[in-house]
C-alpha cells in the first residue's frame, strides 16, 4: 500500500459562498507537494465588519507550508476567485496560471497596486497541461456568467481529479465557450477519482436556463421604453452586457458605460478577443448631447453598492447625467442575500423620481450562472467519479449536494473550510483539521479577524466612547480635575445635566477620596475611573461606553 496520499483542503469557499481557496496535495503525509486553486475575496457589511474594505481567506496554514507550494491556478475572473491575487501575490511568490481573459484581469489588479505581473502566466485550454510538482493540470472550458471560465483536470499519481469551478450547462452562452458534454465525457472516460463540484444552486429544482433565453425579453423592454433606459447587472457578466448593448442598438439608442469595473471588464474582454461585435459606446459627455429617448446607460451597482453608479444616479446627477420621470431602470441581476436593503433603498429613491423600476422577480431578465439540481445530476452522470466532494456553498448546500451524490450511488463527504480529506482510496476520509478564518483588508493593511480591531470598532459604534484625561505632578498631586470627552453619546442624561459634567463630578469625588497608594498606581486609577464612567453612563443614558483613560505625569 502506498505511503503517499492525495489530499484536498479548502481554506475558503466551503461552508460559505465566496472567498474561494482550495489546496490539493500529493506525497507523504505532512510532506505533500501542493497547488492552490483560486484565491478570492468576499465583501464586508456595516453590521459585522464596519470599515473593512475586503475579506480574504486566512492562508496561515499555507504560509507555514509555503516551501511545499508549487503553483496557483485561477479558474475564472470573478472577485471571489481572483480578488485575492494582488493582496497575496508577494507572499505566495509562485507562478499563477490562468486563461487569457482571467490572466488579463489578474495582471490589471497587480498593476493597480504597483506589483510586477511576471508571475501571471497565460495557459491555453485542454489539452495543454501545466506540470506543477506531482500534478499535471489542464483548463477545461465550461460555461458560467463570465468569459473563459474553466474547470480543472488535475492529474496525480493517485488518479484524476476534476475541479468544476463555478459552472452552468449552457450551450448558448452568448459570450465564451458553450458547454461541451462530449469533451467532458472524453476527459472522464478513463476514470475520475474525485469530482470537486459547485453546490450553489443545489436547491433549485428545474434545469438551468441559457443566457440566450432572456435576449428577446430584454430587447422588447428596451425597444418599448419611451425615456432614457438604464440597466444594471454584474459588471463581470460580459454576455449580459452584450445582450443589453445589442438591444439598445436595435432600438436606436447610444450606449454609455458607467462605472470603472464595467469599463474594465468590457475593455479586457475586447482586448483578449473573447468579446466581439460589441456596439460602439459614447462617453458621458457625449451623452449629454443625445436625446434621452436615444440613450441607454449600462451602470455598475446591481447589489446596491453605495458608491457605484446606480446608487449615485438614484441620489442625483452622476457625471452630468440624471434620471427623470418616465425613464426606465432595469435590474438585470439577482440580489445576493444580505444586499436586499441596499437594493430596495435605491429602488425607492428611483421611484420617488418617477422612474419605472423593473426587477427580475419573474425571471425574465436574468439567469443564474450556476448549475441547478438537475444539472448537477447530469454532471455526476457525465463524469462518473468515484466520489463527489461538494464545494462553493454554505453548509446546507454542501450537505444537500452530498446527499444528492449518495442517492446516485457515489461516495461523498462534506468538507468545510479547514477540513483535510484524503482522496486516495475508494471513499473520502477526513485526516486532519487546520485552523482557518478570515483576513480583513482594512484600509491598506491586512489584519486578522480575531485581532480585536473590528470588534473594538463595533463596540464603539454600539456604545459610544469616552476619553478621560488626568494630570498628576511629581508629588502625586492632581493638577486640576479630570475632564472627559464623549463621542457618539447623548449630551444629557436622566439627571438633565450635561453628561460629561456628571461624569467629571463622579470622577473627581473618587479621586478626592483616593489614597496616596492608589494615586501612585496608574493601573488602579485607570481601572477605577473606567468602571466609574461606565456605571455613571449606565445610570444616566442606559449605555456603558468604551472608555480610554489618559494619565499624564509631570516630572
Amino acid at each position: 500500500m502506498s505511503s503517499e496520499r492525495l489530499i484536498y483542503l479548502p481554506l475558503g469557499g466551503a461552508g460559505e459562498i465566496g472567498m474561494n481557496a482550495y489546496v490539493y496535495g500529493y506525497g507523504a503525509p505532512g510532506k505533500e507537494r501542493l497547488i492552490l486553486v483560486d484565491i478570492g475575496v468576499t465583501f464586508p457589511d456595516m453590521d459585522g465588519t464596519p470599515g473593512v474594505d475586503l475579506i480574504l481567506p486566512d492562508i496561515g496554514w499555507l504560509r507555514e507550508n509555503l516551501d511545499r507550494l508549487e503553483a496557483v491556478f485561477i479558474t475564472h475572473a470573478h472577485e471571489d476567485h481572483v480578488g485575492g491575487v494582488p493582496h497575496y501575490a508577494e507572499l505566495l511568490g509562485k507562478p499563477i496560471y490562468a486563461r487569457v481573459f482571467t490572466a488579463n484581469i489578474a495582471k490589471r489588479k497587480l498593476e493597480d497596486v504597483d506589483l510586477p505581473t511576471d508571475n501571471v502566466r497565460v495557459v491555453s485550454a485542454w489539452p495543454q497541461k501545466v506540470e506543477a510538482g506531482p500534478f499535471k493540470v489542464s483548463f477545461l472550458p465550461i460555461a458560467h456568467s463570465i468569459p473563459e471560465s474553466a474547470g480543472l483536470v488535475i492529474d496525480s499519481p493517485a488518479g484524476r481529479v476534476i475541479h468544476t469551478g463555478d459552472f452552468k450547462l449552457d450551450e448558448t452562452p452568448i459570450v465564451g465557450e458553450p458547454f461541451d458534454a462530449a469533451l467532458w465525457a472524453e476527459v472522464s472516460k478513463d476514470g475520475v477519482q474525485a469530482l470537486i463540484c459547485d453546490s450553489t444552486n443545489v436547491f433549485s429544482p428545474y434545469p438551468g436556463r441559457s443566457e440566450a433565453s432572456i435576449g428577446a425579453g430584454i430587447k422588447m423592454l428596451v425597444g418599448e421604453a419611451e425615456g432614457m433606459v438604464v440597466a444594471t447587472t454584474f459588471a463581470s457578466n460580459v454576455a449580459r452586457l452584450k445582450t443589453l448593448a445589442t438591444s439598445a442598438r436595435s432600438a436606436g439608442r447610444s450606449v454609455v458605460l458607467l462605472g470603472r469595473a464595467m469599463r474594465r471588464m468590457v475593455e479586457a474582454a475586447v482586448e483578449t478577443g473573447v468579446l466581439t461585435d460589441f456596439p460602439p459606446v459614447i462617453s458621458p459627455e457625449q451623452a449629454l448631447e443625445v436625446p434621452r429617448a436615444n440613450l441607454m446607460l449600462l451602470v455598475t451597482g446591481s447589489q446596491g453598492e453605495h458608491r457605484a453608479a446606480s446608487a449615485q444616479l438614484s441620489r442625483g446627477k452622476y457625471l452630468g447625467l440624471e434620471l427623470k420621470e418616465g425613464d426606465t431602470f432595469l435590474f438585470s441581476s439577482k440580489t445576493i442575500p444580505g444586499n436586499e436593503r441596499s437594493v430596495i433603498r435605491i429602488m425607492n429613491a428611483l421611484s420617488e423620481k418617477g422612474v419605472d423600476v423593473v426587477d427580475d422577480r419573474m425571471g425574465d431578465y436574468h439567469v443564474s450562472g450556476h448549475a441547478n439540481r438537475p444539472d448537477l445530476e447530469r454532471m455526476h452522470a457525465l463524469v462518473r467519479p468515484k466520489m463527489v466532494i461538494p464545494m462553493h456553498g454554505e453548509h446546507r448546500h454542501l450537505r444537500e449536494h452530498a446527499q444528492l451524490a449518495e442517492a446516485a450511488g457515489l461516495a461523498a463527504a462534506i468538507a468545510t473550510n479547514g477540513t483535510m480529506l484524503d482522496l486516495s482510496g475508494n471513499v473520502p476520509v477526513v485526516v486532519d483539521h487546520v485552523d482557518t478564518g478570515r483576513t480583513y483588508l482594512d484600509g491598506s493593511v491586512l489584519i486578522g479577524a480575531m485581532d480585536g480591531i473590528v470588534r473594538d470598532r463595533i463596540r464603539m459604534a454600539l456604545n459610544g466612547h469616552v476619553v478621560v484625561t488626568l494630570i498628576v505632578d511629581e508629588e502625586n498631586e492632581l493638577l486640576g480635575d479630570p475632564w472627559c470627552e464623549a463621542m457618539g453619546l447623548p449630551e444629557t442624561g436622566s439627571s438633565r445635566a450635561a453628561l460629561v459634567e456628571v461624569l467629571e463630578e463622579d470622577l473627581s469625588q473618587f479621586l478626592n477620596r483616593a489614597s496616596e497608594k492608589t494615586l501612585r498606581d496608574d493601573g488602579a486609577i485607570e481601572e477605577a475611573m473606567r468602571r466609574i464612567v461606565r456605571q455613571t453612563a449606565q445610570t444616566e443614558i442606559g449605555k456603558k461606553p468604551e472608555v480610554t483613560v489618559v494619565i499624564s505625569r509631570l516630572g
